[in-house]
């Protein structure tokens, strides 16, 4: 299926059924690929990583887990537990028995493992964005949950699958992740709750968050210092809530020596403009090719303008993939942003 998810549905007792059975009948010997999002972020290999030790814990031996695109993980999330689960693409199972994917909003996001969909025996979607297309056979998606660890979290309990120390850091990174360590409006008292759950296994927050947001390389430091000088407010935007906005290049990386992932950290120094309710990083691709990535403080959402630029998200964090020059992407977005799509 490829039409959008119907707005604020999300799994039923059903799919929940069908999700658990598709686990709990794999055979001895069934080869279980985990697939997450190109670029992955905290919560794509959190859930993605966690959720396969819980796999481990059920007997599954034939497990992998991987992403599209080179196989480099940010060095903020290189000391997760279960990482010696991943393989680059290429050496995947190519017609596995079973197929989960995390964080993926459509098969786009799969990029050349989008294959491994149609040579599985069976395809499981674990989400959270209202603009997932439903792709897959059996779809946990729920635009409710503040990120794909809640969904991954109720599998596993599904399953019986108790947590401990190592599941719980995987599924704890991807919710302060996808949270802005519990500071987004996502964070409910549902989200408290997961997280006591999860440190009741031992983890130590502190330790956790000094590895996610507060080590960073010097050149990564004086790289975001020199995209940061070319930021541009542009207050009339987005029917006068505000946008702001920079770019970074290939040549800015190589400049300072640093690897593309660094720059994903930079859309929380820009968000926090005072004058602007929109945030805009623009990440270069290749010549004419851009990653964007897209937050809103509330009034505006962001995840449709996502959309009509051929990408998604939710309404507070969103992104696609643009082409042509900066500025060319930039009008895109600006024109999108007009009145039509501000959030009621």
């Amino acid at each position: 299926m490829t039409s959008p998810a119907p707005a604020g549905t999300g799994p039923t007792e059903a799919d929940w059924a069908a999700a658990v059975a598709a686990v709990r009948g794999l055979p001895a010997t069934a080869r279980v690929l985990l697939i997450c999002h190109v670029n992955p972020d905290g919560d794509a290999l959190g859930s993605m990583l966690g959720f396969g030790l819980g796999l481990r814990r059920l007997g599954v031996r034939q497990l992998q887990a991987t992403f599209p695109g080179p196989p480099e993980v940010p060095e903020s999330f290189r000391w997760l537990p279960g990482i010696e689960l991943l393989v680059p693409q290429d050496e995947a199972y190519p017609d596995p028995d079973l197929v989960i994917c995390f964080d993926a909003a459509s098969e786009s996001r799969l990029g050349d493992l989008v294959d491994r969909l149609a040579g599985s025996g069976a395809a499981l979607v674990l989400d959270h964005h209202a603009s997932n297309t439903r792709f897959g056979g059996i779809h946990l998606v729920d635009p409710h949950a503040a990120a794909t660890s809640v969904v991954a979290e109720e599998l596993l309990r599904r399953l019986g699958v108790a947590l401990d120390a190592e599941i719980a850091t995987g599924l704890y990174v991807a919710l302060s992740t996808d949270t802005g360590s519990f500071r987004f409006e996502a964070t409910t008292p549902a989200v408290h709750a997961m997280a006591g759950r999860l440190l009741a296994t031992g983890i130590r927050p502190g330790e956790i968050s000094r590895r996610i947001y507060d080590t960073r390389p010097f050149g990564a430091v004086r790289l975001f210092g020199e995209v940061l000088l070319r930021a541009r407010l542009e207050p009339a935007a987005a029917a006068g809530h505000g946008l702001v906005w920079t770019y970074a290049t290939r040549d800015d990386l190589a400049r300072h020596d640093q690897p593309a992932y660094v720059l994903e950290a930079l859309i929380d120094s820009v968000r926090c403009t005072a004058e602007a309710d929109v945030a805009c990083v623009v990440k270069q691709v290749s010549d004419r090719e851009w990653a964007v990535s897209l937050r809103s403080k509330g009034a505006v959402d962001v995840s449709a303008v996502a959309v009509a630029l051929g990408g998604g998200g939710h309404r507070f964090a969103a992104g696609f993939t643009g082409r042509g020059t900066v500025d060319e992407v930039v009008a895109s977005i600006r024109a999108e942003l007009s009145g039509a799509l501000l959030a009621g």
